[in-house]
């Protein structure tokens, strides 16, 4: 069978889409590009299957809606695979339909949050053939594969499509208990991974990869997450397979930063040890390695063994500085430990990334500008190298969208504005006062402190102003995202 995972191109005055395995859509102007890393288990899945794959990411090879059509004609397959997510989702209904009416008998499947919490609406407003759903859509696929080859073969649950009567039906809710260690090592260059190895600004060094420990997060109960609330299932691969990941890209592809895409890097013992095997083996002096992490998890003796270990980037969710909010969200954390976190990471090496939301439906002037003002605390400090700020968006799916849903507080169920840049929710304050807001945390980053502490920190004059270039360039694009 032939198969295609493919991205097409979503054109937009509002700039690129930031679709592939992203938490959180976003449009950016300073265009950021994440290699998705399950979407590259499944096609390294499926060619070791036997089957012949396409990798065509159209929004990444900066592709017209023609380039990527002939390119997809091209491959002729016989299935493809779309990734989407809220507010492009109507946009992939359309290319559904387009794709089906251009490549006659080729069937198409969806996947992604938005499908997995709300199958019935795009089985019932598509074309679309199968949806999978959960986080190990990986492993569907082959299943799903295997089942149209064979009949014989039964699909495993999680798995959309429509009955004799066209009808959606499904095989019942998805499971999440796939073997991690089970996965291949991903084929690199069958997933064009170059093509994401420069332009994401969490790089410092290029060519930069990224790679996925576990699935997703172990604390999994924040209400705004739409993957961990949708996919409540924290597993991991051993620090050996990792660390084994690691070498393998060093080696074979010269890279020189990775990323891991888990919703929270594993912490205590297997933390320790992947920290070890990193030193033991020479790692640490070869690349610098970036994660998730929730504040609270790390102590000061993790943090400094982290840096030993080659750490540098170690990106935290603070959300807000107004404990009545963390406890809302679920978020099991204290404002002291914010600052403390960020403080202890920051005094070890660790170049700290921190996220911020505004625009909670509880939250006053006052409580907007209190979590303005550890933003900036914490920059001009130097406890956060960098972050990002953006509005609260309840996803579907998640517990804080039926929250809103239960008490009348969504503005709007237009899909398209679900991105990040628009007031969803009901709030005390209006969308411009909370755009200002982010506009004030992003300013932060030129307050002269911030600005020296910066110059203390460069120990690589040439890397570093490149890194410096590349963030000036994200800073402007960030206020132009928020009308700045």
């Amino acid at each position: 069978m032939k198969i295609a995972i493919a991205y097409p191109p979503l054109p937009s005055e509002k700039g690129v889409p930031l679709l592939s395995q992203n938490r959180q859509f976003q449009w950016f102007h300073q265009p950021t590009y994440i290699y998705p890393v399950v979407p590259a288990y499944a096609a390294t899945m499926a060619r070791d299957a036997g089957h012949a794959v396409t990798w065509l990411d159209g929004i990444s090879a900066g592709m017209n809606g023609g380039e990527f059509l002939a390119a997809l004609a091209d491959a002729a397959p016989d299935l493809v695979l779309l990734e989407t997510k809220t507010p492009v989702v109507r946009a992939t209904w359309d290319w559904v339909a387009t794709i089906k009416r251009h490549i006659p008998g080729a069937q198409v499947a969806i996947c992604g949050d938005h499908v997995t919490a709300l199958p019935e609406e795009t089985m019932e407003n598509s074309q679309v053939d199968y949806i999978l759903t959960g986080g190990d859509y990986d492993f569907l696929l082959v299943n799903l594969a295997a089942h149209i080859e064979n009949q014989s073969v039964p699909l495993e649950p999680g798995i959309w499509m429509r009955g004799e009567d066209g009808a959606p039906t499904s095989t019942g809710p998805f499971r999440l208990d796939h073997d991690l260690n089970a996965l291949p090592t991903i084929d690199r260059e069958l997933t064009d991974w170059r093509r994401y190895s420069v332009r994401n600004g969490n790089y410092r060094r290029t060519p930069g990869a990224y790679i996925m420990a576990g699935r997703d997060c172990w604390h999994g109960r924040c209400t705004f997450c739409s993957w961990t609330t949708l996919y409540p299932s924290y597993r991991t691969r051993s620090p050996e397979s990792v660390a084994d990941e690691v070498g393998m890209l060093i080696e074979r592809y010269g890279v020189r930063e990775i990323m891991d895409d888990t919703g929270c890097f594993p912490v205590g013992d297997w933390l320790r040890r992947f920290c070890n095997l990193m030193i033991e083996r020479g790692y640490n002096k070869k690349i610098y390695f970036d994660c998730n992490m929730r504040f609270g998890a790390l102590s000061a003796e993790d943090c400094r063994l982290m840096k030993k270990a080659g750490f540098r980037f170690v990106l935290f969710g603070f959300e807000s500085a107004n404990q009545a909010t963390l406890d809302l969200i679920n978020k099991n954390l204290k404002v002291e430990d914010i600052r403390e976190g960020a403080k202890v990471a920051s005094e070890a090496g660790l170049d700290v990334h921190v996220t911020v939301m505004l625009g909670y439906p509880w939250e006053n002037s006052v409580e907007i500008e209190r979590t303005v003002e550890l933003a900036r605390e914490l920059l001009r400090r130097g406890w956060a190298y960098t972050l990002q700020a953006t509005m609260v968006i309840p996803y579907p799916g998640t517990p804080l969208f039926r929250e809103c849903k239960e008490k009348g507080l969504l503005l709007t169920e237009r899909w398209e504005d679900f991105d990040m840049r628009t007031q969803i929710m009901r709030t005390p304050v209006s969308e411009d006062e909370i755009k200002c807001a982010i506009r004030s945390i992003y300013r932060g980053f030129l307050h002269p402190q911030a600005l020296w502490n910066r110059l203390l920190h460069t120990r690589h004059p040439i890397e570093d102003a490149r890194f410096y270039l590349r963030g000036a360039m994200s800073l402007l694009g960030h206020l132009r995202d928020f009308g700045g």
